[in-house]
């Protein structure tokens, strides 16, 4: 009898399931020319990375066929070092991700769906709203090194983006806000992970 999804999940195990989605090697060869344009474009900084994602993701056919047809939420690194690191990043239908930080800038290129942002404001351990922007297909925003946002997917389908950070990503040390109070805690890479699984689950995914 086929087991579901859920149940060989469970069976799995967090160590073997929850983890940023590798490429294979077809994907690798497909995604390079993007990868490489990014890193060039890091070169000349945060604008630079600003200027390439408006190039790549006016052509969103072109990002799906170098990194295939989305189809569940999730994170897949592209790159990864200590001073850059490119995700693919699949927002589920209707995901919302507390406030939280990086520790570094990021530039976000969208590419299919809409993802809408708060952005906050630090003081101290609190935070307060600062501002808020929607990012469509084609659109880049941006945040510096001391930046604080929530994400969330309005719509009932997919949204995908490229994520560019001046930094590694995968680092401890970063914050993020939870419950009613917005109270910091350490920012979880595992929870991060499992709330995207839960948030696929809602849907199927």
């Amino acid at each position: 009898m086929a087991i579901s999804r859920r149940k060989f999940l469970a069976a799995a195990g967090a160590a073997a399931i929850l983890g940023p989605r590798a490429l294979g090697a077809a994907e690798e060869e497909r995604a390079t020319p993007l990868v490489m344009e990014l890193r060039e474009a890091f070169k000349d900084g945060q604008p630079g990375v600003e200027e390439a994602l408006r190039r790549i993701t006016s052509d969103p056919k072109g990002v799906i066929a170098n990194l295939g047809e989305p189809t569940r939420g999730g994170i897949t690194k592209l790159y990864n070092d200590t001073q850059i690191t490119i995700l693919q990043i699949v927002w589920a239908p209707l995901m919302v991700l507390r406030p939280h930080d990086h520790n570094m800038w990021v530039s976000i290129g969208v590419y299919g769906g809409r993802e809408d942002n708060i952005f906050w404001e630090r003081t101290g351990d609190a935070i307060k709203p600062a501002g808020a922007d929607s990012f469509g297909v084609g659109d880049v925003g941006s945040l510096p090194d001391d930046g604080v946002h929530s994400v969330v997917n309005p719509i009932q389908q997919l949204t995908a983006a490229i994520h560019v950070y001046g930094g590694d990503f995968f680092a401890p040390g970063r914050t993020s806000w939870a419950g009613e109070n917005h109270d910091p805690n350490e920012f979880s890479q595992q929870g991060l992970l499992q709330h995207f699984e839960n948030s696929n689950r809602r849907f199927n995914l």
